[in-house]
This record gives C-alpha cells, structure tokens and sequence, in this order.
C-alpha cells in the first residue's frame, strides 16, 4: 500500500532525527470556544518546530540518511521546504541553495537568509523555482532536497504522526493541508485507516483532488492566499498511492475560510498561523468537515513563518 514509507521506516527514521527536530506541543481546546459543536479540538502546534514548520522533519531526514556532496544541497520551495532545508543545512555545516518563486512570501526568505543559505528568487511559482533547481544540481552536483516526492522527505513528514500517536492515543480523525502532500502521505502512511485521515485544500490549488478524480498527479491550478506553501501544480508520484489508498476524504475551503481561520487562531487561543498553516482548521471551522457527534478531531497547524500581524489594525 505504501511501499517504502512504512511505519517501520517512519520510525527508524524519528530516532534518527529525534536530537535535532522539537516535539511540538498538542493544545486541546474546547469546540465551543470557536463555536463549534464538538467536545474538543486537538492542535498539534507544527508551526513551533524548527524553521517554523513541519518540514524541518524532511530536511532533517534528508541530509541526515543521504550522502551530502561538497557542493551541499540544493532545494527548490514556495518557502517552508527552503527555510528548513536552509536551517539543517547551517545545524550540519553543508552548504545550501534555495531557489524560491516570486510569491514567496518575505518572511520566509528573510529566515532562508538568516539561516546562511544561497538564495535564488524566480519565476512567479513553485513550477519556476524547481525547475531552476534542477538546472543548478545538474551543473553542480548538489544534492537535490525535494519539498515532498522523495522517500527520505515523507519519512521525516511522517514522524509528526508517530509523535502525535505518542501524545493523543484516542483521535478519530486528523485534518491536514495539503499541496504537494509530503505531510498527508507520511501521516496517512503511519496511520494507515486507524485513524481517518482528511486532506484539506486551497479550492484555488485542488492538487489531490484533480489526482484523486483523474487516477493519477496531473496539474492543476496555483493560486489563492496559501500559494507560497499549498500550489505545487501537482501532487507528488510517491504521494498519489499512500493518498488513494488511505486518505478519507477531500475537502476544499476557499481565501475567506483560510483568513477566518488565521483570525480565529490568533483571537481564541493567540496562535498567527501562516495562511497555509491555518487551512486545515479552517475546513473546520468553515463547518466544510462536519464531525460526527463525539469524534475527537485533531487538525495540524502546519506552519507560523509570516509576518506578525495585528488583526485589529
């Protein structure tokens, strides 16, 4: 079912991680708070990781299980995948190239920056900055670090679902966002369907959901408020089987949910989530995802790296 990504891979590679990733905090919070109709939410805070998202576990597991050449790595991201490809980088002393699209927000370049890597801006999405990598790794030799189609990046992805397994034992469904579906499919791949795994999309970048309808990755359209971390074009080829055989469901929320969300966050429980990292919840809130009476929810807040805000301005 899901090939190379198994729990027993998952978990080999958390101990391999484990002294340089956080074990982010869970917050339950109880559903009336938001208005909401279900006993308790559970979040798991990802945006406290290292670098400021859940990639850093990819980062991590990247350079740490794959031989880094003396010309260092080379990434292409919207953003999160750079910083945190920057970040482990600078922690292992390799050398790093980040190439990012114009859309990426200043806030993460400014941490690509901060963390010593190279940093190359271009082309106006995801698509852009990747195929720029490529050109760079062919003529360099850098190993090239992808955002989500490689074993080692949903190895590490999948490690936030072994912790969160440690830390609630009795979830019955987990809300993630996807874009290229590097989290979904190390966390549908720990789960299996002990747990009903939902993905969540920009309905201007319905990546999994155009792959789910057409039986395979194919494009779709990139766009929306959360295109810096949720519009890759298209889902990954090793993340296509794990999502058809084991993720529930899609549910699409639009620009106004996702800002909802960042506001709901920030008001009831002081949490400024990046848009892509609010986007699950607000599949939630947007009452898009409807639990069952007494399912316990969990939803991943996937990243924080944005500028701090002032909802009240």
């Amino acid at each position: 079912m899901t090939g190379d990504i198994t729990r027993e891979r998952i978990a080999a590679t958390e101990k391999l991680i484990r002294p340089h990733i956080r074990r982010t905090p869970v917050l339950a919070v109880a559903g009336a708070d938001f208005g909401l109709d279900v006993p308790a939410i559970i979040f798991k805070l990802e945006l406290m990781q290292h670098a400021g998202s859940f990639k850093a576990r990819g980062a991590f597991a990247n350079l740490l299980m794959r031989a880094v050449p003396p010309a260092g790595v080379a990434a292409a991201s919207g953003g999160n995948h750079g910083v945190a490809v920057a970040y482990a980088a600078k922690q292992l002393g390799a050398p790093a190239t980040i190439f990012v699209p114009s859309i990426s927000s200043p806030a993460k370049i400014a941490r690509i920056c901060q963390y010593g890597a190279e940093l190359a801006v271009g082309g106006d999405r995801y698509a852009d900055a990747l195929a720029a990598s490529e050109t760079f790794v062919a003529r360099s030799g850098a190993l090239a670090v992808h955002a989500f189609d490689q074993a080692e990046t949903l190895l590490g992805q999948g490690t936030l679902a072994l912790e969160l397994e440690q830390q609630v034992g009795d979830l019955d469904t987990l809300l993630v966002a996807v874009g290229g579906g590097g989290l979904i499919g190390g966390i549908a791949a720990w789960y299996g369907r002990t747990v009903k795994v939902v993905a969540v999309e920009p309905e201007a970048s319905p990546t999994m959901e155009r792959a789910l309808a057409a039986g395979r990755p194919v494009d779709a359209e990139t766009g929306g408020i959360a295109a810096d971390s949720l519009a890759p074009r298209r889902i990954g080829e090793l993340v296509y089987p794990i999502a058809r055989d084991t993720v529930d469901r899609v549910v699409l929320v639009d620009d106004d949910a996702i800002r909802a969300a960042q506001r709901a966050l920030w008001d009831t429980i002081r949490v400024v989530a990046e848009p892509g990292g609010a986007a699950a919840f607000a599949a939630l809130l947007s009452r898009r995802y409807r639990p069952d009476p007494g399912e316990h929810v969990g939803v991943v807040v996937s990243g924080g790296n944005t500028v701090a805000v002032d909802f009240d301005r």
